[in-house]
């Protein structure tokens, strides 16, 4: 019995000797585990041929290899392989910050990868801004290339958030987290899903590469393509990306949201839809201030409304609109105009409120219906509030009315007075008062469309009444004063009423129309992050040393392919 007790010590005493030599002698070659304290120690050839067997006595059996401690309970050690095989109670220690626990572990000193399993639980306390906890049930550890990664669902807990994947890979020197598939952020304020996700530890920035979605407490946003600050709720999405704020529903090409302020804005391709008013808007820039509920439009911007199954569009070079889903007003700036079927016109600007259900056309304006031409001072539409058909119609100050003759196509029927009032049928402009001051001058044929004569009449106010936008009657009221007159009595030069400007050639005949030149040829902003590549470790790696200069403070783009981007001008569509 002594003599056997013997051999093992004299093993043990040689294993350790071994070990030493081999580390200090031999700097070419890979360092050998070494043995710290061994506690009891066995051999069993037949089972476990060539291992020696180490279990803890009064305290845990211990190993060290290159900066990193092992404790277990039961160790099984390939001194020629260079490997073991840990069981029960298992802590590994790195540095001062890294803490790995695990009921087994199996270690290559050769490769230096580490194979944890059963409740595996790694804890990085770099420092305070840097504190995370990674769980898992099994997880495999690259110490070569300081990467820890799992594939069979694992749990990330910082500071911050709480984050689980399918799929995880954790960079220790940089402090990232990749996650893929079934990714999951869990945070009091919102909760964030997506299929990949790259997550900095120090930062708290994540960045998304597929479909993601991040629901906070009074936003909604989708992106598959994005970034996003955890901390303040920050970030924008540059693909295929959706924010629903309040009752509006933003997408865009490049989409940015802040919490704190309640702001959002879009570049390209955008589209803001009113879920409460039915309304959109389009444009190629956007601004919508949840808190004022307020939306700014630019660049081939437009609005588009229902009116009893007909759009109406309306296009500034600016456009806004404020005011509770309610009492919405929309506001058109420089070079205002608007479309609908068989009624369109332009002016300076467009003032439009919800609550009244009028929308005036300001300064320099003039509206088409149909074929007929109607200017003034200042020109207001009035829609029924319960039924949203257009209902009246207000030219004021210099009302004036013309349409080119449909048979002769040279002249011109004219009505003009102080003001103008009309009457929608079934959104169809049926009758026109004119008033104070009024004149006419009307072509009139027989049913064989044979000129009869050139009526030439003043009156205190006309009625026309419509039949399809055209003129079907005239009634003179309170002492008319006038004659028809043959064509050839009548010279050119008293065809045309004073004030008369034809404007046909400017006639808004379709929905495109209502853009010119500049807007159809705007050139959209390139979007970063979709075509130049930037390292964003690199980046992250700054911001993390300098979090106080305001410029890494600034969302990175997150493309990195190798393509970089040629100049081009795009056309809007």
């Amino acid at each position: 019995m002594k003599k056997n007790l013997l051999l093992i010590v004299l093993a043990f005493c040689n294993s350790l000797v071994f070990s030493q030599i081999t580390t200090e002698n031999d700097t070419t070659s890979t360092k050998q585990i070494i043995i710290v304290h061994g506690g009891n120690f066995t051999k069993n050839e037949a089972k476990l041929p060539g291992a020696s067997i180490f279990s803890k006595d009064d305290r845990q059996v211990q190993f060290e290899h290159e900066g990193a401690d092992l404790w277990c309970d039961i160790a099984v050690f390939y001194q020629k392989e260079n490997r073991l095989e840990a069981r029960g109670n298992i802590r590994l220690q790195q540095g001062d910050s890294i803490k790995m626990v695990s009921g087994r572990i199996d270690y290559d000193g050769n490769t230096k990868l580490v194979k944890a399993w059963k409740n595996v639980v790694l804890e990085n306390r770099s420092s305070e801004s840097s504190n995370m906890t990674l769980t898992t049930d099994t997880l495999r550890f690259d110490r070569e290339s300081q990467q820890a990664y799992y594939q069979d669902f694992g749990t990330v807990v910082d500071s911050a958030n709480t984050l689980t994947s399918e799929i995880g890979r954790y960079f220790l020197e940089i402090k990232k987290l990749q996650f893929l598939e079934s990714v999951h952020i869990d945070n009091p304020e919102y909760i964030l899903d997506s299929e990949r996700l790259d997550y900095y530890e120090t930062s708290k920035n994540a960045y998304m590469y597929g479909p993601s979605t991040i629901t906070g407490k009074t936003y909604k946003i989708y992106c598959e393509r994005g970034f996003y600050d955890t901390k303040i709720e920050s970030g924008y999405g540059i693909k295929n990306t959706r924010i629903d704020y309040n009752d509006r529903i933003m997408y865009g090409d490049s989409v940015y949201f802040d919490k704190a302020t309640e702001f959002a804005s879009a570049t390209n391709n955008i589209t803001v839809i009113d879920t409460i008013n039915k309304s959109i808007v389009r444009a190629h820039y956007a601004e919508v201030w949840k808190a004022k509920d307020s939306l700014f439009a630019t660049k081939r911007a437009v609005a588009v409304n229902e009116v009893e199954q007909d759009s109406l569009y309306i296009h500034g070079d600016t456009l806004m609109i404020t005011g509770k889903a309610e009492d919405r007003i929309l506001r058109a700036f420089r070079n205002a105009k608007f479309y609908k079927t068989d009624l369109s016109g332009k002016s300076d600007s467009i003032h439009s409120k919800e609550k009244t259900g009028v929308t005036k056309l300001i300064r320099n304006p003039i509206i088409w219906n149909g074929k007929n031409q109607m200017t003034g001072d200042s020109i207001h539409l009035i829609s029924n509030l319960k039924t949203e058909k257009l209902d009246s119609l207000k030219v004021l100050e210099n009302a004036f009315v013309v349409s080119l003759d449909t048979i002769s196509k040279t002249g011109y029927n004219q009505a003009k007075g102080k003001d103008l009032f009309g009457k929608f049928i079934d959104n169809e402009l049926k009758i026109i008062d004119l008033v104070k001051n009024t004149e006419v001058i009307y072509y009139m044929y027989n049913d064989d469309q044979e000129l009869i004569g050139i009526n030439k009449t003043i009156c205190s106010s006309i009625r026309i009444t419509m039949a399809n936008n055209d003129v079907e009657n005239l009634t003179f009221k309170v002492n008319p004063d006038g004659d028809i007159f043959p064509e050839l009595d009548l010279p050119e030069n008293s065809r045309k009423l004073k004030g008369f400007i034809w404007r046909g050639d400017e006639r808004i005949l379709t929905k495109d129309d209502i853009f010119d030149e500049d807007d159809n040829n705007i050139e959209l902003v390139i979007i970063r992050g979709l075509d130049n590549p930037i390292d964003i470790d690199a980046k992250e790696e700054e911001r993390s040393q300098n979090p106080n200069d305001p410029v890494n403070k600034i969302p990175i783009p997150i493309d990195k392919s190798n393509k970089r981007p040629k100049a081009k001008k795009v056309k809007a569509n």
